[in-house]
């Protein structure tokens, strides 16, 4: 499990264009990787928006975006282009960073136990190390909140 301080391991997967993104390729930039249970659902849509609309503001503070969900990279691109989403999806389908990043949980659906994803966004900082965790995620006026958290650390 991982915690505020820790290293995060260095990471390569593919965007929803079939290109390889590493997390180390950010060195000195913070990185914001939202987390989110599949394409194209109601949540992980707003979710996505609102950072989609944030960008411009995330950017100016120096931050990275990186969505990450289990989907495969042709669904990352057609929730991409949906949305119109300005930033990379990463694709993890066999779940091997999201397993790392601990998010893999039991959730009742429709009283049914299955396995899902865990709504969770990691802040990590410019030297790779984990800066916040935000784990209860509400989609609506999250990417607000984790523009505010970078702003106040750079004060």
């Amino acid at each position: 499990m991982l915690k505020t301080g820790d290293l995060v391991k260095d990471f390569t997967l593919k965007d929803q264009d079939g290109n390889d993104v590493t997390l180390s390729s950010f060195a000195g930039k913070p990185v914001i990787l939202f987390i989110y249970p599949r394409a194209d659902t109601p949540g992980c849509t707003i979710e996505s928006c609102g950072f989609r609309d944030a960008f411009a503001k995330l950017k100016a503070a120096g931050a990275v975006v990186l969505g990450l969900s289990r989907d495969t990279v042709k669904d990352q691109k057609k929730f991409q282009q949906k949305y119109d989403l300005n930033y990379p999806l990463l694709a993890d389908p066999d779940m091997e960073l999201l397993k790392y990043f601990d998010v893999i949980k039991p959730k009742n659906m429709y009283g049914k136990m299955v396995t899902g994803v865990k709504r969770t966004t990691f802040l990590i900082g410019p030297d790779r190390r984990l800066l916040h965790i935000f784990e209860e995620v509400k989609p609506e006026g999250h990417a607000e909140e984790v523009l505010a958290l970078i702003k106040a650390g750079k004060k």
